[in-house]
């Protein structure tokens, strides 16, 4: 890396906490994924252990929900309200600082966001291919 490559990485806004939108998003694949498992559902059983998982999933999201809310409403925290402040085009272009290493904060959401989107994403396939094959000849 050149020096003028580190003064650049050296200007940039350096943010602690992923951007309210990261987690946002995050909710928003998890509802993806809910919805993709129902696509599953054929008898009374299966809905039995559908309605399971959705409520761990509901269980999964609501807990750091009601945690990251506290700390939101408590404001305790320095990190928090500069990322509250800034926007999601301005945290992207900054840094996000991990306890290894620092990354650009638009591949820190990418790599946060990756897997769920794929496990939404790969689940809403299997239920299409299972929608349009013969279930129980």
């Amino acid at each position: 890396m050149n020096n003028h490559d580190q003064v650049n990485r050296q200007n940039k806004a350096v943010a602690g906490v992923l951007h309210p939108a990261v987690y946002m998003v995050l909710v928003g694949l998890t509802a993806w994924l809910a919805v993709a498992i129902w696509g599953f559902g054929y008898d009374g059983q299966t809905d039995y252990l559908l309605a399971i998982v959705t409520g761990f999933l509901v269980i999964a999201v609501a807990i750091p929900s009601t945690l990251a809310l506290m700390v939101y409403r408590q404001g305790n925290s320095d990190d928090q309200k500069s990322s509250d402040k800034t926007s999601f085009r301005e945290w992207m272009a900054g840094d996000f600082d991990t306890w290894q290493d620092r990354v650009r904060g638009r591949n820190a959401a990418i790599e946060v966001l990756l897997p769920m989107a794929a496990i939404a994403i790969g689940m809403t396939a299997f239920a299409i291919v299972l929608h349009f094959t013969e279930v129980g000849a």
